[in-house]
């Protein structure tokens, strides 16, 4: 091997290892699509005949999982020897976690968001009722008393 090759080499392997270190999982992000990108550089880091332990890579997933995953990372930090463990067992882990998680976060976006038309749509039922209310005062000469609501609810 040429010696220009081998400075080329460890050119990449340095920069691939920059990337490994800055890489953090999103939010947004599911486990697969971070998963394919850890798996990508540590692959490349090793077809470049550059050593990276899996202890290592195990460590580093573990550490950049975003909220949604702390509970389960620090469980497993916790309770598995990290030395003796596969990333595709991690991230198998992770993924069954981020599966279960899935419907409920579905459910709960379903019955808690409203989307910005249904906010404008409720401040504008409101602001209707007020001026109703107002009507109604400035025709009869009394205040609206009592008001039954249904508390904001949908029926």
């Amino acid at each position: 091997m040429y010696m220009g090759a081998d400075r080329v080499r460890m050119t990449k392997v340095q920069t691939l290892k920059a990337e490994f270190e800055v890489l953090n999982m999103k939010e947004s992000e599911n486990m697969n699509e971070f998963a394919a990108k850890v798996s990508n550089i540590v692959r490349n880091i090793r077809a470049l005949r550059d050593k990276i332990e899996e202890a290592y890579v195990v460590k580093k997933l573990l550490r950049v999982v975003p909220s949604k995953f702390l509970q389960l990372a620090s469980t497993i930090e916790q309770f598995a020897n990290l030395d003796h463990m596969k990333m595709e067992e991690v991230v198998g882990r992770l993924k069954a976690h981020e599966e279960g998680i899935k419907g409920h976060s579905e459910i709960d976006e379903k019955n808690l968001l409203l989307t910005q038309q249904e906010w404008l749509t409720k401040d504008q039922a409101f602001e209707t009722f007020k001026k109703f209310t107002a009507l109604v005062a400035t025709k009869t000469n009394e205040k609206l008393e009592v008001f039954h609501t249904d508390r904001g609810g949908d029926t």
